[in-house]
């Protein structure tokens, strides 16, 4: 390698490092690489343009403007209350009962979106039934990793993968939602072996938590219809983009496109307040920089040199990118590790057939996004869980969660390393 690739490299795993320890903000440092490299001609402009997945762009644009939009009708709020009296106010009823509604919603919202929705409500609960909410946030946040991981629009490296690889809603269903069921199963199991301890409440206390009126929480009737109808449209659409021909992001914005008019605001500058644009200026960044480090040919030969390690077994290749992705994505942000490895599979598949590395794909997206629930930063929502935790006065530390993340993690991998085999091999 020359100098000018062994430059660019030192630039790309400084900033990797950057964003991982989130030393600076990762929007700015992602983006002051990308022009750099840009500036340094590593990647021409035209080609850094071009190495932008505008696919993954708009559909995490559009999807934020509906979530935003159907989030102000209170119904996800609804929910979470609606849930907990269905429970009978059993805390661990309930703790199960959230953790599958969050895991839901996570399937189709932001990881982070949804903790922030559910954590209020939940921290509500846990205060009216006398007990610590720190059990509920650290099982919502895993739940949420878990239930993000079901589908193509639930979790960030799903999008890109599936961007990439050309996989679309269907195909995430059939190949990654029946082992994250049976995941999300033993998920439950679990955090009933190592939460009950922490469940006994009063009946006095049940009766508080009945009383509660979801109705309330309804703050726009006529603005929820809608948003139903258009998330119904918007999920048959991504059940059939496939057959259609027509990508998971034109779906999206045709949604969000309709639900803005719906709204009958002639202002709609407040929904496009609620798009997380450091989030997007991030992904272009990354984008750039990885198209960078392709274009130098260091993926492929970190390519090469896996095969090498693996000797072009496809086999051993799925398991060692489970289990690698999952211990490097419990402590570094899955979205750049996911952005690096993309280009490296497709050399792979060039190399020994699409079909042969057809199940990798799903190796990396299951290590990857079951990866973050190793420890308290291997994703954002474990982060937000613990914020919102310690702004109502409790604390969850870095060990708490670890010691019970890593638990579910191994089972999580070791679940995931059955399925590939059994599936694939």
């Amino acid at each position: 390698m020359n100098l000018i690739t062994w430059t660019a490299l030192g630039i790309f795993v400084l900033v990797y490092m950057i964003i991982s320890f989130e030393l600076v903000n990762k929007t700015v440092i992602a983006l002051l690489g990308a022009m750099v490299f840009i500036a340094l001609h590593v990647i021409g402009q035209e080609d850094a343009f071009q190495s932008i997945d505008w696919n993954v762009i708009f559909l995490l644009i559009s999807m934020m403007v509906i979530v935003g939009i159907t989030k102000s009708t209170g119904l996800f709020q609804y929910v979470a209350i609606k849930t907990a009296k269905a429970a009978k106010g059993d805390p661990i009823r309930i703790l199960v009962a959230l953790s599958g509604v969050t895991a839901l919603f996570s399937a189709f919202l932001d990881n982070v979106t949804t903790i922030l929705i559910i954590a209020p409500v939940t921290i509500l609960i846990a205060v009216e039934l006398g007990i610590s909410p720190v059990p509920f946030l650290i099982s919502e946040a895993m739940a949420s990793n878990i239930g993000g991981t079901a589908t193509l629009i639930g979790d960030p490296p799903n999008i890109m993968i599936g961007s990439a690889a050309r996989l679309d809603f269907m195909a995430f269903l059939l190949h990654l939602t029946p082992i994250i069921g049976i995941i999300f199963l033993a998920f439950v199991g679990l955090i009933y072996l190592l939460f009950r301890k922490d469940m006994v409440v009063t009946n006095e206390r049940r009766a508080r938590v009945m009383e509660f009126d979801e109705s309330r929480s309804i703050e726009n009737p006529a603005l929820l219809k809608k948003c139903l109808v258009v998330l119904g449209f918007v999920i048959l659409g991504f059940l059939l983009h496939g057959m259609l021909q027509v990508e998971a992001a034109t779906i999206s914005m045709l949604g969000a496109s309709v639900l803005l008019l719906l709204t009958g605001k002639h202002e709609i500058d407040e929904y496009f307040r609620d798009i997380e644009w450091g989030t997007i200026f991030f992904f272009i960044g990354l984008f750039i920089l990885v198209g960078g480090i392709v274009e130098l040919g260091v993926i492929r030969l970190l390519a090469q040199k896996l095969l090498a390690v693996t000797q072009g077994n496809m086999k051993l290749t799925a398991i060692l990118l489970i289990w690698a992705s999952g211990v490097i994505s419990s402590v570094v942000d899955n979205i750049p590790y996911v952005a690096t490895m993309i280009p490296m599979i497709k050399d792979i598949a060039s190399s020994v057939g699409q079909d042969a590395a057809f199940p990798l794909w799903w190796s990396l997206a299951l290590g990857a996004c079951l990866g973050g629930n190793g420890t308290l930063v291997g994703a954002s929502a474990n982060v937000i869980a613990a914020g919102l935790a310690s702004k109502s006065g409790y604390k969850i530390t870095f060990l708490d969660f670890t010691r019970y993340g890593t638990i579910v993690t191994i089972v999580s991998l070791l679940l995931s390393t059955l399925y590939i085999l059994g599936r694939y091999y």
